[in-house]
């Protein structure tokens, strides 16, 4: 979906203001390009890169702009850039594990106007749907949503009903989704493949509904995060294939790794339980109790069953803490 030369959304694959019930320019302002840098002894410094892009969506008066928390996981220093090219340093408040959010505060005026919340919910399979990153209309795409199911991602995380919209916007991370009113659904997580409407699978993005921030937005800005107990974290990284769900990493000095699970196990069962795919083996762990529980597992290695009682971790125990620069 990329030109070649430049980077850009093709124009024909842009949204055009006549075909829109709102004023573009505006609401794609609000959409801002991020750039983070992450120490190199931080725990996601290896996954994930020590330096981050994407983009943030301002969402009140006064320089909040909320992200996909991967970009700003452990990061010591950010900034934003408007479309017109002005830049501020910002700081991050908060990174909540459940929903994937990120939300970070410029510390500088930034020029823009905020987007307003709202629920995806009413919106229907096939609708037109716009998906706007940091750049201006250069790099914003015409989309549509193409499906609202539940979301295993294999770094222990799930949502009941995800977002997925086709085509792929090449710089997924952060972008804004908007309806047809120019409110934002959504907050671009993944690059993954979708079915589209003929049957065909093609890439597509996945987005975090939007509105799951408003119920934790103020526990975030207050205390960084939601106060909640802190599910169960073992450190793995399963993924579903024929054989049943099969661990294909395990992250180093995690629960996991130090419990002896390794790369290739077929986890079986959770305290007795049968696991049938990725969304059950989560359910079935964190049901077990918070962050810190003993979980037991039944694991096929080389065809032969093994129990590993796993002591469950809080994940958050080994990121490295927001602070202000």
């Amino acid at each position: 979906m990329t030109d070649l030369e430049d980077g850009n959304i093709p124009e024909d694959a842009r949204p055009n203001q006549r075909d829109v019930g709102f004023e573009l320019q505006p609401v794609l302002d609000a959409v801002v390009s991020l750039r983070a840098e992450i120490p190199n002894d931080a725990f996601t410094a290896e996954p994930l890169g020590t330096e981050r892009f994407g983009s943030g969506v301002v969402i009140d008066d006064h320089g909040l702009v909320l992200t996909i928390g991967y970009l700003v996981t452990e990061a010591e220093r950010v900034w934003l850039t408007t479309n017109r090219g002005q830049a501020a340093p910002a700081h991050v408040v908060a990174y909540d594990q459940v929903t994937g959010f990120g939300l970070v505060q410029a510390l500088s005026r930034l020029d823009v106007g905020p987007l307003t919340i709202a629920s995806a919910k009413g919106v229907q399979v096939g609708s037109p749907m716009i998906v706007a990153g940091g750049g201006g209309i250069s790099q914003t795409l015409s989309a549509r949503l193409a499906a609202k199911r539940e979301f295993a991602g294999y770094w222990e995380y799930l949502l009941d009903e995800a977002l997925f919209t086709l085509p792929a916007h090449p710089r997924w991370s952060g972008t804004a989704m908007l309806d047809e009113t120019g409110k934002l659904v959504g907050i671009g997580s993944l690059l993954v493949q979708t079915t589209a409407a003929s049957g065909a699978t093609q890439a597509g993005n996945m987005f975090v509904p939007a509105d799951l921030l408003p119920p934790i937005q103020d526990d975030l800005l207050r205390f960084g995060k939601v106060r909640r107990e802190p599910r169960p974290w073992l450190g793995f990284y399963p993924t579903e294939t024929e054989d049943g769900v099969a661990i294909a990493a395990t992250a180093a000095r995690g629960p996991a790794a130090e419990s002896g699970i390794d790369a290739g196990d077929v986890i079986v069962a959770v305290a007795g339980m049968e696991v049938e795919d990725l969304a059950d083996l989560y359910r079935k762990m964190w049901k077990l109790g918070p962050a810190g529980t003993k979980v037991p597992l039944t694991l096929l290695r080389d065809g032969r069953p093994h129990e590993i009682t796993v002591v469950s971790a809080d994940r958050d125990s080994f990121l490295k803490r927001p602070s202000l620069h």
